[in-house]
């Protein structure tokens, strides 16, 4: 069982994972050298708990301890500190509404062979670099039945804090990995009988609703702002456009995530 600690000193160093959550340069220069993550709110930290990181410590206030009792009592012996509102936000660097938090150990990605294995259903992003629209992805990617998710080498982390928030956890029970071959990636993915569909606003793209289903398939999303690179844009086997009213050009990558899954991903019957 995790171990009750009060603690009132903001500056006390037991607090170290915690501090200025909202510094980003700051949180991947120390989540990276000491390979830890925060999970906040009571279902995500729940949601990571039972997925099986290992917790390093808890920082809750009082309110939240009776709503995470079954964590903390499975939780070994890390500690949990117990601080008020006031000491949270001086530690974390903003007013944590919902009071609970949590630092767990990282693990080592998998091969993105091992990710693929049993996969069928895969969202590839390519340089997505908003911690808020990987986040989104994630979570849309797992409600319409992804099995797997690879990075290019510049997305954003989704285990930082705000990703993991967006996602509600899926980062946690969705595979995923980065990849370290981005130049030959959807080529690969296509020789390993995937069809691979590059989302663009090229005028000579087909309308995403006339790609033809396959048992296999891999959504290719780009960055926010340039999209996909030319180089993944002509590797992949589809090129599709989501079709627009007259006036509006593009949708947020988050958002034209959501409905290439939900397109794509259909069976054939209900497409």
């Amino acid at each position: 069982m995790a171990r009750l600690i009060e603690v009132d000193d903001p500056t006390d160093a037991r607090l170290s994972d915690y501090v200025r959550l909202r510094d980003v340069q700051l949180r991947r220069s120390l989540e990276s050298a000491e390979g830890l993550f925060i999970a906040e709110g009571e279902k995500v930290v729940r949601r990571a708990v039972q997925a099986g990181f290992e917790v390093r410590s808890f920082l809750l206030t009082p309110n939240w301890l009776a709503g995470l009792e079954d964590e903390l009592a499975s939780a070994s012996d890390a500690p949990c500190y117990v601080v008020s509102e006031e000491v949270a936000e001086q530690v974390t660097g903003f007013h944590v509404h919902r009071g609970a938090l949590a630092s767990l150990d990282r693990r080592q990605l998998p091969l993105p062979e091992l990710v693929l294995a049993s996969a069928q259903r895969v969202l590839v992003l390519e340089d997505i670099v908003d911690h808020t629209n990987v986040g989104a992805a994630f979570r849309s990617a797992a409600a319409l039945g992804a099995d797997a998710v690879l990075l290019s080498p510049r997305c954003a982390d989704p285990f930082y804090r705000r990703s993991i928030k967006v996602s509600m956890g899926a980062v946690f029970s969705l595979p995923w990995t980065r990849l370290d071959d981005w130049y030959g990636a959807l080529p690969a993915l296509s020789v390993a009988g995937f069809t691979t569909v590059a989302l663009t606003l090229s005028d000579d793209a087909v309308d995403l609703a006339e790609v033809p289903p396959r048992d296999k398939v891999a959504v290719v999303v780009g960055s926010e702002g340039s999209g996909l690179t030319s180089r993944w844009q002509h590797s992949a086997d589809i090129r599709a456009r989501i079709a627009m009213s007259a006036g509006i050009d593009s949708l947020n990558a988050a958002a034209a995530t959501a409905v290439a899954c939900y397109v794509l991903w259909r069976p054939p019957s209900r497409r």
